[in-house]
């Protein structure tokens, strides 16, 4: 079974911590300076016949609030807040490893410059955008429904890139390549199209900001090895976690917030997760989706 470690804090004195070289892949998810709070309230619907919604076939149901998740998410300077941190990963590469750093249009290309200065820019891949199509549009621009991923790797020209485990989908135009290749399907581009994760899904967790497992496995898959140490320290509700595990991978989980290291711990339990001592001491004292 893959090992997952969990760990409750700041994440910098954790990555000054450890040696040089520790981790084939890192990913990481911070913040993206919107300067809001981040939240997310956990509701779920019972019947009651003088309930304040209306369901199928005009049955009555009450709204409970179950929690509520939330982060601050505003930098007086970003940059600042964000560079050791880099230079941590930096540090933590394998000579093949692979550095994902995924944010938002507020930041990302003052992100990418900086990062052009910690890792070099021979050492920038991709920049993936993961578009998807889903919530309010504006009527006074463009709608913004797309991220934006930064891929960076500790050598210009030597890093891991599994490309038979590429996700192939379906031709746009199948005719025009024949029966064989439509059958088989083409690779991804550096634009996924995915869909968010559905409010009402399965896969849901309650925590802000949660991020598509089908859009990290394919980080996992491509970029590492059965047994690899893979590294997230704004871990948040534990995505890239679970896309390690169930690739095989090892895999360390960081967070400050209290709440996300309770997400973590119920959403990852049958992997079986160590959690150091003040991770382990909030979620028994709060306890899981208090």
């Amino acid at each position: 079974m893959s090992k997952l470690e969990i760990h409750l804090g700041d994440n910098l004195p954790l990555l000054k911590s450890w040696p040089d070289r520790s981790f084939e892949l890192i990913y990481i998810d911070p913040p993206f300076n919107t300067g809001k709070e981040q939240a997310r309230t956990r509701l779920r619907t019972v019947r009651d016949g003088v309930g304040d919604r209306t369901g199928f076939k005009g049955q009555r149901y009450r709204t409970e609030v179950l929690g509520r998740s939330a982060y601050a998410d505003a930098f007086d300077d970003y940059l600042a807040f964000l560079e050791p941190r880099l230079v941590e990963a930096r540090r933590l590469l394998t000579h093949t490893g692979s550095f994902f750093l995924h944010l938002d249009y507020r930041e990302v290309h003052y992100a990418k410059v900086l990062c052009d200065e910690v890792f070099g820019r021979d050492c920038f891949q991709n920049e993936i955008i993961w578009a998807y199509d889903y919530g309010a549009r504006s009527k006074s621009r463009w709608s913004a429904k797309h991220d934006n991923i930064l891929w960076y790797t500790a050598d210009s020209e030597s890093f891991t890139f599994n490309y038979d485990e590429i996700e192939r989908i379906p031709y746009m135009a199948p005719a025009l390549v024949g029966e064989e290749k439509a059958a088989r399907g083409k690779t991804l581009t550096d634009t996924w199209w995915h869909t968010i994760v559905s409010p009402t899904g399965k896969e849901k967790t309650g925590y802000p900001t949660q991020k598509p497992l089908g859009i990290l496995k394919r980080i996992v898959a491509v970029h590492s090895n059965p047994g690899d140490r893979l590294l997230d320290f704004f871990a948040g509700s534990g995505s890239f976690g679970e896309a390690a595990a169930l690739h095989g991978r090892d895999c360390v989980l960081i967070d400050q917030n209290s709440d996300a290291v309770r997400v973590m711990r119920e959403r990852l339990a049958r992997f079986e997760p160590s959690c150091d001592g003040k991770a382990s001491a909030s979620a028994s004292r709060t306890g899981l989706y208090a």
